[in-house]
């Protein structure tokens, strides 16, 4: 079988037996945490302008834009909703911090289930499948694919959205491969996205509209090449130079633990490292921050020259800024949307700050996104911290409360008294949902 008819048989034979307690608790804080980030993030300008852009485009009344009256043909619901979530830098991210499962994957599942008056169960294996493909073709191209300038998120998500899309249409397996075969025409994303503009907000809602339309197309008899992954012109050498096929197969019969990241933190995964060590050394200085001369960040060579940007121009570029969440995590003691807001980017102790900080490379250290800081202060003193593992990580998870308490204060405002509570219960009893439409009501009803 070639790899898109094996991954093909994968997701079209999951079942309920495989949605084993532990994944099913992970997916259900995967969708709570995204319906918050995506909400908020609905609010963010990038949010605003894609949900103004998919109503004026019309069409079918059948799946909910987060954050707006109405519904729109499920494709676009997906783009829409995969920009919204990814606006504010608060997705989820899988334990290296290449990709964000939500933006593609549950984007793709409600609009799809919505549409479809799917099941939260079937909701919830769709989910699943997704999550495994995008697993699967991260490992079997990564690193590489990342440091040829490729986006992980939408890259891979498209086949992940996919999967998503075509469990939840029922499609055969062969209809699947022939759609896996459409999405690899479709794949796309560039990491040139670190500047002040929107560009990165853009990238997973192509990834989530074009797996459905392959899955739609394929449902219909449009047929794809189903060597897309390991061919001559195929994915893995298109994107990666390689693929590694072993991995992409491993454990077909039972699948891969999934790992999901939740981020406490508004800013690039990679960068929640250097936050968590601020952090500690504020809470530890009882100093203020005008007694900050230096501040001396080591990070492992994998990320080191990444997110080096020292004057952020806009919210999007300071919070893929290192120097900047670093600098405003010291000032403010949080790193959260407001904190990037545009009003604080030219703050005098922010950029005083900013101009102390410096960053080396250490490949003693323990992970790719480990992080060293050493503070030292006016008076000769100096602090250290060393985080390996950031809040949120699988070693250092949030716990439920803390969770629910980052829906509250993303929604503050947003949902009526009581409504944060309904969705926590309703996503948590998903698996007993009739009716998938009956989740996406508790949103459209208060907007």
């Amino acid at each position: 079988m070639t790899l898109a008819s094996a991954l093909a048989a994968r997701v079209t034979s999951l079942t309920a037996n495989d949605l084993t307690p532990d994944a099913e608790r992970r997916l259900k804080d995967l969708v709570f945490d995204y319906l918050g980030v995506a909400l908020r993030g609905s609010q963010a300008e990038s949010g605003r302008i894609v949900r103004e852009y998919v109503a004026a485009q019309g069409g079918a009344d059948d799946s909910t834009v987060i954050g707006q009256p109405g519904r729109v043909p499920a494709s676009q619901a997906a783009f829409a909703n995969a920009i919204s979530e990814h606006s504010i830098e608060l997705d989820d991210v899988d334990e290296l911090a290449l990709f964000h499962f939500g933006p593609p994957i549950v984007s793709t599942a409600l609009a799809v289930a919505e549409r479809q008056r799917s099941s939260g169960l079937e909701f919830l294996i769709a989910v699943l499948a997704g999550c495994d493909i995008m697993e699967r073709l991260s490992r079997a191209t990564n690193n590489e694919l990342r440091n040829r300038g490729f986006h992980t998120t939408p890259t891979c998500g498209v086949f992940a959205s996919t999967a998503t899309a075509g469990r939840l249409l029922g499609l055969t397996p062969q209809q699947l491969t022939n759609a896996f075969g459409l999405a690899g025409a479709q794949a796309s994303g560039l990491m040139e996205m670190y500047g002040p503009s929107m560009q990165k907000r853009f990238n997973p809602g192509p990834a989530a509209r074009n797996g459905i339309v392959a899955a739609e197309l394929a449902q219909r008899g449009f047929t794809g090449a189903d060597t897309i992954f390991e061919g001559e012109r195929g994915f893995g050498q298109a994107f990666a130079g390689k693929l590694d096929e072993r991995a992409a197969r491993d454990r077909l019969d039972s699948g891969f633990p999934i790992i999901v990241e939740h981020k406490p933190h508004s800013a690039a995964r990679p960068i929640h490292n250097a936050i968590d060590c601020a952090l500690d050394i504020r809470a530890r200085a009882g100093a203020s921050v005008d007694a900050i001369e230096t501040i001396v960040v080591k990070r492992h060579p994998d990320w080191a020259h990444y997110h080096l940007n020292a004057h952020p121009q806009t919210f999007h570029e300071a919070q893929v800024s290192l120097p900047y969440a670093v600098a405003a995590t010291f000032v403010f003691g949080a790193a959260m949307p407001d904190q990037f807001a545009d009003q604080n980017l030219e703050r005098t102790d922010i950029r005083r700050l900013v101009a102390t900080t410096t960053v080396e490379p250490d490949a003693s250290l323990q992970r790719g996104v480990s992080c060293d800081m050493t503070v030292t202060f006016a008076d000769g003193s100096s602090l250290r911290s060393v985080v390996d593992h950031p809040k949120g990580s699988k070693e250092n998870p949030l716990s439920r409360d803390e969770l629910s308490a980052k829906f509250r204060g993303l929604t503050d405002g947003l949902l009526p008294d009581g409504a944060a509570e309904r969705i926590r219960r309703t996503v948590d009893d998903l698996e007993t949902l009739d009716d998938m439409t009956n989740l996406l009501s508790l949103f459209t009803e208060t907007q």
